[in-house]
């Protein structure tokens, strides 16, 4: 898995929506940026919890993006594991099938094989 090539792909096609639907993407780029700051929970930690939901809806730019963010954030990687394995316990054997890429990403990403 080219995990770099998956993120520029997904920033590739945010560019493209953003230019198609202005409005609309202002609208969730401002909703992104209010929920994913810091409050009663931590921005490192509301990323975790989007790896989590990413993985149990099966989403693979979900899964790399927040992955990344989660890292950059100063998640490590047994925090980034655990948030996998809730989202196994909610989704079940299709979350586990995509808790195979989380990891994935996250070797990639820290440089793991």
């Amino acid at each position: 898995m080219d995990v770099q090539k998956t993120l520029e792909g997904f920033n590739q096609g945010l560019g493209k929506l953003t230019r198609e639907l202005p409005r609309v993407m202002k609208g969730f780029r401002d909703l992104h940026e209010a929920t994913i700051s810091d409050g009663a929970l931590s921005a490192k930690q509301k990323e975790l919890i989007a790896v989590g939901i990413g993985v149990a809806i099966r989403c693979h730019y979900c899964i790399a993006v927040h992955v990344a963010k989660a890292l950059e954030l100063g998640a490590t990687r047994e925090e980034i594991v655990e948030a996998i394995s809730v989202a196994i316990l909610m989704g079940g054997g299709p979350a586990a099938a995509y808790a195979t890429e989380a990891l994935q990403v996250l070797d990639s990403l820290t440089g793991k094989s």
